[in-house]
């Protein structure tokens, strides 16, 4: 290793060359390497963590470049994994790179995370996040959160040195009505960049022991005035006796009975056979943008208008990305279980990129 590579490290007061021995000898997995997990993974990686293990099993959109910037357009398409281990590659040749091309699961959560000492939450669901939160309790591994809403973000620390965890904050996973839709809300495209440095930061003070890591505190921030502020909350020892994960992550009522790719929906589309087409998004989304002979029935119409399809034949369900046209099919097939509802995977978002 080139001596002078860390040298704006080492040289640092109260960081030293022990300090950086520390994370060349450390293991760090990223769940997740989309807008919070890249700057996460670019900066850890050339800082010089030892081993970087990243968990990933989906593929590059034309969505995902506006915040997460180590993809390129000629990458649409692409795994995002094999994108990301060659730019971390070509980085820092140093590191030890491991890639975990899979989505994280009950099944496989415990025998990943096992391997490492730092546990980072980069994902985007309240399903896996609990998930990371149970198996991180039961491997005694220290995580760090982050999450996004709008121009607002979270961060904390959790389950480090015996402290709270992330159920000692949040309970209860929260039901799918009151889980927020990015594709209504959004989030700009700066905010994970932002929110993912300060979680490469708390990763670093973990694993040099550096004093205030942000265990115990939630810290609050709004990208709009800049401002940011700490909130206490307590540990409460009964999360800390968690045993075994529950089967309760995945709700079965998210399994897509049918399921339908964009490129196969685009073979049917030209095929010119009639077809029944929902498109489940707001009234304005659908006017900006929307595929010929579909039917616009907002979300929250969706039970109220059911008398306006025909459920003696199939229904194809659309929304931008897929999120919505799951909700839709559920709510239709509760008030006919007997018809064929496909939901469109990847919808508009998907649709639009085979056409770039």
């Amino acid at each position: 290793m080139n001596s002078n590579r860390y040298i704006r490290q080492t040289s640092l007061k109260d960081f030293g060359q022990k300090s950086q021995d520390l994370l060349l000898k450390s293991r760090v997995l990223v769940v997740g390497a989309g807008g919070l997990g890249i700057p996460v993974l670019q900066y850890l990686n050339a800082m010089g963590i030892g081993t970087l293990g990243i968990v990933e099993g989906d593929k590059v959109e034309i969505t995902n470049l506006q915040r997460q910037v180590i993809y390129c357009e000629k990458d649409i398409g692409k795994s995002k994994l094999e994108v990301v281990l060659e730019q971390l590659k070509s980085q820092n040749s140093g590191t030890i790179l491991i890639g975990h091309d899979t989505f994280l699961t009950r099944d496989n959560a415990l025998a990943i995370l096992a391997d490492y000492d730092v546990i980072v939450d980069a994902t985007d669901n309240f399903p896996t996040r609990y998930l990371i939160n149970d198996a991180c309790v039961i491997l005694d591994k220290p995580f760090v959160y982050g999450a996004l809403h709008g121009f607002e973000a979270q961060l904390s620390v959790f389950n480090y040195q015996q402290g709270p965890t992330y159920r000692c904050l949040f309970p209860m996973m929260p039901s799918k009505d009151e889980i927020p839709d990015c594709n209504i809300n959004g989030v700009l495209g700066v905010i994970p960049g932002i929110v993912g440095s300060l979680q490469a930061l708390e990763v670093v003070k973990i694993i040099t022991r550096k004093e205030k890591v942000l265990s115990g505190l939630l810290l609050l921030y709004n990208g709009l005035d800049q401002s940011f502020l700490k909130v206490k909350f307590p540990l409460i020892l009964e999360n800390k006796k968690i045993k075994v994960l529950g089967n309760y992550y995945f709700d079965d009522e998210c399994e897509i009975t049918y399921s339908i790719s964009v490129n196969e929906f685009h073979h049917l589309m030209e095929s010119k056979v009639p077809i029944q087409l929902i498109d489940v998004r707001s009234k304005e989304e659908y006017e900006q943008n929307h595929l010929v002979n579909s039917m616009n029935i907002p979300i929250e119409q969706i039970e109220t208008r059911k008398h306006e399809l025909d459920f003696t034949n199939p229904i194809y369900i659309i929304c931008q990305s897929g999120i919505r046209s799951k909700i839709a099919q559920q709510k239709l097939l509760k008030v006919n279980s007997k018809t064929v509802i496909y939901n469109i995977l990847g919808g508009i978002n998907q649709y639009n990129a085979l056409h770039i």
